[in-house]
């Protein structure tokens, strides 16, 4: 079982790449759990057709009580992608990353990796704080790799800075690595230069060059993933080489 940590800034694009790199791995026949980690709850909403599912900070607040089952809160979606979403606090209220911390602990008292025993969990992680809650996937030892979405912008390149520091602040404990760097463009002025310096910078591979694309807006429109509205595309076929790469590593 392969456990991925998937970080980036708000708004970077994380969730379309780990709800594209869930699809393409079911697609190439493995068993996936993606668990939104970010307080929007949209990690999933692409594997599912459009429709949300009800996170389990949610839930614990609607029917005051923990849920007693994982079908409670999760939903299969496309490729028999296992989805759940932590979701977060009252807006305004608690801090987000309880949310995640209350999730991973709920997870393990229902026993899911040992019921659905997946080849690989993709963790949707929010990177603007790395936060002791948002930390958790990589302090707590839940993930084995982390994957850095960035684009060239500015502020995305100093999320991405400051997750890699927040890693390295624990690589003596043998919790997870970098395994690489997303580029995930957006038509920056030498977004290619500016993402590899980044990378070489901090001895970084780019495992993925993720084109800007019309495709992914206009299938994320139906409530799909690329790969999903057609695997033959260019930049499907993107995120299956993405997640032949993780596969060939297992």
């Amino acid at each position: 079982m392969q456990k991925i940590a998937i970080y980036g800034k708000g708004g970077i694009g994380k969730s379309t790449v780990t709800s594209n790199l869930s699809a393409a791995l079911a697609t190439l026949g493995k068993r996936v759990i993606q668990i939104g980690c970010d307080p929007k709850a949209d990690s999933t909403v692409n594997l599912l057709g459009g429709e949300p599912l009800i996170p389990v900070m949610n839930f614990i607040r609607d029917y005051d009580r923990e849920p007693e089952s994982i079908k409670e809160i999760s939903k299969v979606g496309f490729g028999n992608v296992l989805c759940i979403e932590t979701g977060g606090p009252t807006p305004g209220l608690g801090c987000a990353g309880r949310g995640i911390i209350t999730t991973f602990s709920l997870l393990e008292e229902l026993e899911l990796f040992e019921k659905y025993q997946p080849d690989f969990v993709l963790y949707d992680v929010l990177g603007d704080v790395v936060c002791g809650g948002f930390a958790a996937p990589i302090r707590e030892g839940y993930a084995e790799k982390v994957l850095i979405v960035t684009s060239g912008e500015k502020m995305a390149l100093y999320a991405a800075n400051n997750i890699n520091n927040a890693v390295k602040n624990f690589a003596d404990r043998n919790y997870a690595a970098v395994r690489g760097v997303v580029m995930n463009r957006r038509a920056v002025e030498n977004e290619e230069e500016k993402v590899r310096k980044f990378a070489t910078d901090n001895n970084l591979e780019i495992v993925a060059d993720i084109p800007r694309s019309n495709d992914i807006i206009h299938y994320e429109d139906m409530g799909k993933t690329v790969i999903e509205g057609d695997i033959t595309l260019d930049v499907s076929q993107k995120f299956i080489a993405l997640a032949q790469m993780l596969i060939n590593e297992a």
